[in-house]
Order: C-alpha cells, then structure tokens, then sequence
C-alpha cells in the first residue's frame, strides 16, 4: 500500500515529467516551441501535476472544453525540487504549520501552492492515498515559461487511445500505454515542508 502522501511521478536520473492540459492553440505553440507562447497567460497561476491518473481525471481524458490537448512537461529533477522547497499548501495542516496563524502568514507571502488530492484509478475512483498539485502563481510563472521547462511532448494521441480501448472494455489493453510512474524520493526537509509521509 502506498503511503498516504508521496510523490509517484515518471522520472529519470536528470528530468521529472509533470502534466498539464490545454486548447489546441496554447498546446500546438508550446510544442512547436518548446514551452509557452503569447496565447499562455503569464498573469494567472498555472497548475502542474506529476500524476497522469489524476490529469486525466482532471481533465476528463482531455475531454472537457479548454483541456482537450495533454502535454508532458519536462523540468530538471533539481529545478523541481527547488520548486516543491518554496511551496506553502492550500490548508494548514497541522503536519507542518505550528500554528493556523504561521500558516495564513506564509500563505499571504507564497508563489508556490502545494495541494494534496486523492489520487486516482485507470477509471476515475478515488485512492487511499494522495496526489500532490503544484500551483505556480504569476510572480514566478515567467520563469516557468522561460527558465524551467527542460521540454514538451504531445500526449494527445495516446490519451485518445486509452479512453477509446477502455470504452471499448479493453481495459487491460489501455493501461499498458499508461507511463511508468515511481515514488520519487525527497530528503526529509522537503518532505517536512511539503506534508510528505516520512
């Protein structure tokens, strides 16, 4: 059984993968160029996720309006733990914050949220355990946009085929396409600042 909160996320020795849904036209200039262009808002907080089951609940299969295009983003695993170190989360969870006060303190002053969900099965039901979320607000998303993306793959097509085999009832045929995703470790300051199980 998985600990209750632990980042699972596709990942190798250098780049930790995140997802992320869009329209066509935002998608179709971050492909071509490699990150984000003029169609993205750069005065809004943007929201990545390292869990493709939750995107994909997020997203409906990328089947709701505005979310039809799934990207993978690819980030430096340094850049993204430097990420989750400047995070505050959405609650104060006693787990971490000391006092409601220290946490509503911190929150006014963040430029990274930090939200834990239930994670997600192949077919939508919720798990014992949780997905992080990562909120990144406007006063850093140009470096998001500029600095931290490593690169962009389409997962459009795949996301398709899934969902057309799992309607079909081919269930088992359509996870084999799922991405492999792994506990990625953390030492214990940034599992202390992020709410991670220990």
């Amino acid at each position: 059984m998985p600990k209750t909160y632990e980042i699972r996320a596709t990942f190798d020795r250098e780049n930790i993968t995140v997802y992320q849904a869009f329209n066509k036209k935002i998608a179709e200039e971050a492909l071509k160029h490699q990150t984000f262009q003029s169609s993205f808002s750069r005065n809004r907080m943007t929201w990545i996720k390292p869990s493709f089951l939750w995107m994909m609940e997020r997203s409906n299969w990328g089947r709701k309006s505005n979310q039809e295009h799934i990207l993978a983003i690819q980030l430096k695993r340094t850049t993204f733990e430097n990420i989750l170190s400047q995070g505050i989360l959405t609650s104060p969870s006693k787990r971490v914050y000391k006092s409601g006060a220290e946490w509503e303190k911190r929150f006014k002053e963040a430029k990274i949220y930090l939200q834990w969900d239930p994670e997600r099965s192949f077919r939508g039901n919720k798990l014992e355990y949780r997905s992080i979320q990562i909120g990144i607000s406007r006063h850093v998303i140009q470096e998001y946009v500029d600095e931290w993306i490593v690169g962009i793959k389409d997962m459009t097509p795949i996301v398709k085929k899934m969902y057309q085999l799992s309607k079909k009832g081919d269930h088992a045929k359509a996870k084999k396409h799922l991405p492999v995703e792994k506990v990625y470790s953390l030492n214990d300051e940034i599992k202390g600042i992020i709410g991670a199980s220990r």
